[in-house]
């Protein structure tokens, strides 16, 4: 028979282990969850560019829960050939340049994926995107972000942020992303394709930030429609173009 003072030893023992493993455990929260924001450079008057939009769209469709924010923006140098993509802007092309300046790489192109800012390839490459959103996701972040009270009012949509962690010189970025659109290209590389597109940048703004609570507002693009739209905010280096924390809302 095993004496009773060893069998309370017993249970003292696999009471302070029980206690240790809800002490040590950390709680799950979304500072906790690395992220991925996924930038696809493309354009309507680019022949290469179709594959890599429908695979951003299979990510896009796959990933509502998890922290993965997709912006493609339209780049404006294929209009040149014909065909006037009206998502282009030359503020995203000026955005890919300075990619380019950021990453050390000689020219641009397109289709082109960035992701957090810091890693970069052609878009259309599937195991190297979902290999890389992954490698983000498993990562800590270096800051928090969260965005409350959005207010559409004048032709402008304002919101409160919330920062955490390490912001450095960071700037505080927001995009108004429309969520589908579809084009019938008539002319240029695609001519005579219906081409498909999510997470369409419509309007992009810069702004200062500071640590804890803050504001910012942004321009809405004409057309606007809170059903067919959504707001992306990031926290960027504007030294070297890491990314350190990203946040998403609805209006």
């Amino acid at each position: 028979m095993i004496p009773i003072k060893y069998i309370a030893l017993g249970w003292l023992v696999i009471t302070a282990v029980v206690l240790s493993s809800f002490i040590n455990k950390k709680p799950v929260t979304n500072t906790d969850k690395g992220f991925a924001v996924v930038e696809l450079f493309t354009s309507e008057g680019c022949s290469s560019c179709p594959p890599a939009d429908e695979l951003v769209a299979k990510i896009e469709k796959e990933s509502a829960d998890k922290p993965i924010y997709i912006l493609a923006f339209h780049v404006d140098y294929w209009n040149r050939l014909g065909w006037n993509d009206v998502f282009s802007s030359a503020d995203y092309s000026h955005r890919q340049n300075q990619y380019a300046s950021w990453l050390h790489l000689q020219s641009v192109y397109t289709p082109q994926v960035v992701v957090n800012g810091r890693t970069e390839f052609v878009g259309s490459e599937e195991g190297t995107l979902r290999s890389t959103i992954k490698t983000n996701l498993e990562k800590t972040p270096a800051a928090n972000l969260t965005l409350s009270n959005i207010k559409t009012d004048g032709g402008k949509v304002s919101v409160q942020y919330h920062t955490q962690g390490n912001i450095g010189n960071d700037v505080l970025l927001l995009a108004v992303v429309e969520k589908h659109a579809q084009s019938n290209v008539e002319r240029g590389e695609n001519s005579g394709r219906t081409l498909s597109h999510v997470q369409i940048v419509r309007s992009l703004t810069s702004t200062p930030v500071k640590a804890g609570d803050g504001n910012a507002s942004i321009a809405l693009p004409k057309g606007f429609d809170a059903k067919g739209y959504e707001l992306i905010a990031f926290l960027q280096n504007p030294a070297n173009g890491e990314i350190s924390g990203a946040a998403k809302a609805t209006f």
